[in-house]
């Protein structure tokens, strides 16, 4: 049995229980990279992250890959009270900017969750593919709902969950 001063417990207590995390590919940085947890019958799931160019030439995020029957980007358009999603083909991000993936905006839906549901704590393993930078290996947190961030957004009529 391993023995642990209590100053050590201490510090172990005390940590944040979700330290962010960044990943970066040549002059991208990419922040934070995390899904929600979604519901046993949950279909698919999303992910939501910033990219932030410190460079001086734009980069566009063109793909995501990952162990799903189909990884997608979409955005969230609100019309007539409605929000809907929609594919979209890449995400610009242009020089010197910071663009956000979060729920009401650009994400990214895990589809095909086959009855096995995003659990707090768990790890979602992705590609992303950036026009220029190249493909860059991320891990999306597994992280609780926070119904305040998530706005009052039903994605009930798309069978998604986030």
């Amino acid at each position: 049995m391993k023995s642990y001063s209590f100053a050590a417990l201490a510090m172990l207590a005390l940590a944040p229980p979700a330290a962010a995390h960044e990943f970066k590919i040549g002059d991208l940085v990419i922040d934070h990279p995390i899904a929600f947890e979604t519901t046993a019958t949950a279909i698919s799931g999303a992910g939501y992250m910033t990219v932030t160019n410190t460079g001086t030439t734009a980069d566009r995020l063109v793909a995501v890959e990952a162990a799903f029957p189909r990884v997608m980007i979409h955005t969230t358009t609100m019309e007539d009270g409605v929000a809907s999603m929609s594919h979209v083909d890449a995400v610009d991000i242009p020089a010197g900017e910071t663009v956000s993936l979060a729920p009401g905006g650009f994400h990214v839906m895990f589809m095909g969750l086959d009855g096995d549901p995003f659990e707090v704590g768990e790890t979602v393993p992705a590609t992303l593919v950036f026009e220029n930078a190249g493909s860059l290996e991320v891990v999306f947190n597994v992280e609780a709902r926070d119904a305040a961030d998530m706005g009052e957004m039903d994605h009930s009529a798309h069978g998604t969950d986030h």
